[in-house]
């Protein structure tokens, strides 16, 4: 299961770094295995099997200490901007972008997820970043459902990165975690607007200022850099590589619409079978978020279902969530939780690894209930999705490039509008 260093190392043992490893596919294969489990089929009747599959509940919370989610403590974090943990060599071109809108993602969340099989991934984070814009993931539902386009266009996007544990970014040894920790040497200058993405494009003024994007750079030229530049022109400051460094150990950012930043601390589901939730309003903010708005919403959304399998699926879904409904995040390696049964991909819909050619297998899915933290609103035209499942290669195989796109699969509130035949 993924778990956050800053939480579960104490001290330089390098057996409680290895203990954070999750288990493999391989493994989990032996035991479940089943060619269809992906068949659209096969869901319905299925959910005693499931419930034998050991899940791990993702949950936000503000974090400890200035220092808890920086990329030298392996974390586990939503928002903000991302902690690299190759900070050299980042995606780049088209990777970086919607390919819809060409605006630059937005970092959503990552997760530490190392595998104790291979030392290859002995480190290994996935990181999942996204398109603001609800139009982008509307559009991102029709070519899902292309089976396997020559060149898809997504506004969801998710990064595997994995490093042995003798890498040249950090010590062999684990965390002391009391801030004293330092990576070794600096990651590549950022955007300074929004932190995330390579800054490449240097600002011709002050000569300090870097941009991922035109867009970026005009953003924040009009947002606060036309006068800093000036006074940074008549004032020096301290030297690009010095300022480069800095801002690599506290990630500030000039951009303001950058998603809240959370720490993801995990739970096994199993923890909370004994556990009655009382606020089952609460459970159904999963898909409203919105008290004054509930019963209204969770309306709209059962009109859309079109048949019992939705019915069920919803109904198997709301028992699951209402465990523990501040959960985020779901890490399970069988298959996702769906909240419908509409919408659901085969397993040919499932790509092939795009590196090795090999199987792709599901890791993990986001909740909705993510947007609240992040205080999306609850307009028509919000961010909004009933889950996101992540799939990522089952060998979490070995090639040149640092950062491998791994395939997410969108399940909309109502499917029917956005599934193409």
């Amino acid at each position: 299961m993924f778990k956050e260093l800053n939480s579960s190392i104490n001290g330089d043992s390098s057996e409680k770094l290895r203990s954070l490893a999750i288990s493999s596919l391989e493994e989990e294969d032996d035991d479940n295995d089943n060619d269809d489990e992906y068949d659209v089929d096969d869901y319905d009747d299925d959910d005693d099997e499931e419930e034998e599959v050991p899940v791990a509940l993702g949950f936000v919370e503000k974090p400890k200490n200035r220092w808890s989610l920086l990329r030298q403590l392996f974390p586990s974090k939503a928002g903000g901007v991302p902690a690299w943990l190759d900070p050299i060599n980042l995606p780049s071109g088209r990777s970086c972008v919607c390919d819809f809108c060409r605006e630059p993602l937005q970092f959503l969340l990552q997760v530490y997820a190392p595998l104790s099989e291979k030392e290859s991934t002995f480190h290994r984070t996935l990181f999942v970043f996204m398109c603001s814009s609800m139009g982008c993931l509307l559009q991102d539902q029709h070519e899902q459902w292309k089976r396997h386009p020559e060149k898809p266009s997504r506004s969801v996007k998710v990064f595997r990165c994995q490093l042995p544990r003798s890498n040249s970014f950090y010590s062999s040894e684990a965390p002391i975690n009391d801030g004293t920790d330092k990576p070794s040497g600096t990651g590549a200058a950022l955007c300074s607007w929004c932190g995330t993405w390579k800054g490449d494009k240097l600002c011709s003024g002050c000569r300090r200022a870097r941009y991922c994007s035109e867009k970026h750079q005009a953003i924040h030229w009009r947002s606060s850099h036309k006068v800093d530049c000036r006074q940074s022109s008549i004032s020096p400051q301290a030297s690009d590589s010095s300022s480069i460094n800095n801002f690599a150990e506290t990630q500030q950012v000039a951009s303001n619409t950058l998603w809240a930043q959370y720490e993801i601390i995990n739970e096994d589901e199993c923890e909370f079978d004994t556990e009655v939730s009382d606020d089952n309003g609460y459970a159904n903010s999963l898909v409203s978020r919105s008290g004054s708005r509930m019963d209204e919403t969770v309306k709209s959304l059962m009109d859309s279902f079109e048949g019992d399998g939705d019915r069920k699926s919803w109904a198997s879904f709301q028992e699951r969530i209402a465990k523990a409904p501040q959960q985020v995040l779901r890490y399970g390696r069988a298959k996702p939780l769906w909240p419908m049964s509409s919408g659901r991909p085969s397993k040919a819909d499932i790509p092939k690894c795009s590196y090795c050619g090999g199987p792709c297998g599901f890791e993990f899915q986001i909740l909705p209930q993510l947007l609240y933290y992040f205080g999306v609103k609850n307009d028509v035209d919000s961010l909004d999705w009933a889950t996101i499942a992540v799939y990522t290669c089952e060998a979490s195989c070995e090639v040149t490039m640092a950062y491998k796109e791994e395939f997410a699969w969108v399940q909309l509130a109502s499917q029917s509008t956005t599934a193409l035949s």
